[in-house]
């Protein structure tokens, strides 16, 4: 029987793992340092990924599990005033008209196992649900899945409307099987990435760069 917070994240064990976060609890653990313990075996399940030595159903079910041992200690964190510093907001989803999620998923998992809060707005997503959804939880970043070449315009779309919206620091990136850096930039979208992993190491560069800009400090110009 799994004991340890990474074996019940990788059996996706939401019933052992919040009797886990209860039993620490109730032994006067501190909220923040179980939170600290989970998101390090959750990282961990998302490095294993990256190396092919977990697999998306693992990865997923560890990102559900870990939901549900956050449920149970979000009232101990509020108790407590502590809270857990996420390294930034995401929202994600495939645009309108396109069923394919595969990919988009694999992104989601990552970008929560590596410490992101996820917003996944799921599949066939109109236009106005991004926005609507960024504006609603503060957002950073816009990740937006196009797996159809028909559907590619939906992702430019998407980048007028955050135009539009009262969405200043948000930025906006693309991704699929038929996105190219070239015309991620021609829409005007922040980036692209070939993989999941490039995908976070993306995320993480943005979010740092856009802390930088709102502290009035001019991020250095990365190497050729």
């Amino acid at each position: 029987m799994a004991s340890t917070p990474l074996e019940l994240l990788i059996e996706g064990n939401e019933e052992e793992i919040r009797v886990f976060v209860a039993k620490a609890l109730k032994d006067g653990r501190e909220p923040a340092a179980v939170l600290d313990e989970l998101s390090d075996s959750l990282g961990q399940v998302g490095t294993m990924f990256e190396r092919g030595e977990a697999f998306l159903p693992e990865l997923m079910l560890a990102g559900d599990a870990m939901q549900a041992a956050v449920d149970v200690l979000t009232p101990a964190l509020a108790a407590s005033k502590s809270a857990f510093v996420s390294k930034g907001t995401i929202v994600i989803g495939t645009v309108k008209d396109d069923v394919h999620d595969v990919g988009k998923n694999i992104v989601a998992s990552l970008l929560t196992a590596n410490g992101f809060t996820v917003h996944d707005v799921g599949r066939d997503v109109p236009t106005e649900t991004f926005v609507r959804k960024a504006q609603e939880v503060q957002a950073d970043i816009i990740a937006v899945s196009t797996l159809l070449s028909t559907t590619m315009d939906r992702a430019e779309h998407v980048i007028a409307a955050m135009d539009q919206a009262d969405l200043p620091l948000c930025r906006c990136i693309v991704g699929g099987a038929p996105v190219t850096e070239q015309w991620a930039q021609s829409i005007g979208a922040h980036g692209t990435a070939k993989d999941a992993p490039s995908a976070v190491a993306l995320c993480e560069r943005l979010i740092e760069m856009g802390r930088l800009e709102e502290a009035g400090v001019r991020p250095m110009p990365e190497p050729n």
